[in-house]
């Protein structure tokens, strides 16, 4: 049996790169992967991309922009810290850094139970 292929439209999704991919923007409370009220288009990505801030937190740069051109004395709308944008490169280290740490934790609590349960087989 041959099979002939007579159109083919590729498809792709992509998501942000965070900590919980379904985090709302804490300004204007729309996911990530929408747009932010501000955004005159629909599309999102690099149209209403994301900004990382020192403190961890995420917002759409619009919102973030707006917020700290308001009254809000240059301050995360979060924490109250200094806002001070990350690059995402930091910001991923310090997601990998916070993960490795649980999993290190996840894994010290595993080998403990195993320890305990081979202990139990020996008696």
């Amino acid at each position: 049996m041959k099979v002939t292929i007579e159109d083919w439209s590729a498809v792709a999704t992509w998501v942000w790169d965070l900590a919980d991919p379904n985090d709302l923007c804490g300004i204007c409370q729309n996911q990530f992967d929408g747009v932010c009220g501000s955004c005159k288009t629909p599309r999102g990505g690099d149209e209403c991309p994301l900004l990382f801030g020192e403190c961890s937190h995420v917002f759409h740069m619009h919102c973030i922009l707006k917020w700290l051109e308001g009254d809000a004395k240059d301050l995360c709308p979060m924490c109250k810290r200094k806002w001070s944008a990350a690059t995402a490169s930091a910001y991923q280290a310090d997601l990998a850094a916070k993960a490795e740490a649980e999993g290190a934790g996840l894994v010290q609590a595993q080998g403990g139970q195993q320890q305990g349960q081979q202990q139990q087989q020996q008696q």
